[in-house]
């Protein structure tokens, strides 16, 4: 007697890492608020000292492979715009610990372009949030 043999259907996983929760846009949101925040706070209170010893080199570094990474693992452009954001931050961040040689004026403008692409960021994490809402409506 001949049985039917079923085999499990593979659940193909979705490429969205925000778009598909709440949550996970809201995080982002408000760690990169945190992160403009911080930004501005140094630019306003005039501290563009910039840290340029082998673990700030080497976190940058890793931030910006995995930023990267994240860029092309996701399909959705909010998330991948998102990505490229914080790539762009943890980029400048590891070109200025590496240039040693960084005049104040030039980490000053590093910092107020690292506020505004982080406040953009926010942004952007929040456009998966009402995405989601509104697909779900």
């Amino acid at each position: 007697m001949e049985s039917e043999v079923v085999v499990p259907s593979v659940r193909k996983k979705s490429a969205h890492l925000m778009c598909g929760t709440r949550l996970w846009g809201v995080v982002a949101a408000l760690a990169c608020l945190y992160f403009a925040r911080l930004s501005y706070s140094h630019v306003q209170s005039g501290e563009f000292d910039w840290p340029h010893d082998y673990w700030t080199i080497i976190t940058y570094a890793v931030w910006v492979v995995l930023a990267g990474g994240l860029i092309f693992e996701v399909h959705c452009w909010r998330e991948r715009a998102f990505f490229a954001l914080v790539f762009a931050n943890f980029t400048m961040g590891f070109i200025v610990a590496v240039w040693s040689r960084a005049t104040p004026n030039d980490v000053r403008h590093l910092r107020v372009a690292s506020a505004i692409v982080w406040a953009l960021a926010a942004l952007v994490s929040l456009s998966t949030v009402f995405h989601s809402l509104v697909s779900e409506a």
